[in-house]
């Protein structure tokens, strides 16, 4: 899933979700979905209602986006995997240990990748991996 659409990428999650519970075998990324969707059991009824591709969540009526929430954890997950931009995962260790929870440290880098794509969208530029790694560095204690 390089660049899905929404609905693609929301058909992906209520696939693995599925599969996941049928028993199925997953795929690797499933399996990371899966362990990441685990820990959001308040987002389970969007996950098994296939109505919920084509809902909108608007944070004008308070609403998070499950989809967007667990879209966020998968791609920090992916990032930490691979260290990428470079210095997240050491930011996030110290993170990690600072607040004695691993979900709720990745609820912080989520937080700091949200407002990273929010800049990038708004001023039109990539995303400032640097400014990144920097926000997290900062929650973690170090900056």
């Amino acid at each position: 899933m390089f660049d899905p659409s929404r609905d693609q990428a929301r058909q992906f999650f209520l696939d693995a979700w599925q599969k996941h519970r049928d028993g199925s075998v997953l795929t690797p990324m499933e399996s990371l979905f899966v362990g990441i969707a685990e820990l959001h059991p308040e987002y389970h009824p969007f996950l098994e209602d296939p109505d919920a591709i084509d809902r909108d969540f608007s944070p004008d009526d308070g609403q998070i986006n499950p989809f967007l929430h667990l879209s966020l954890h998968l791609a920090v997950e992916e990032q930490l995997s691979i260290d990428q931009p470079p210095g997240l995962k050491a930011a996030f260790a110290q993170l990690q240990l600072r607040l004695g929870n691993r979900h709720d440290a990745l609820h912080e880098v989520l937080e700091c990748l949200g407002e990273t794509i929010w800049r990038a969208q708004r001023d039109r530029q990539p995303p400032d991996g640097a400014a990144y790694v920097q926000a997290v560095r900062k929650r973690a204690g170090l900056a």
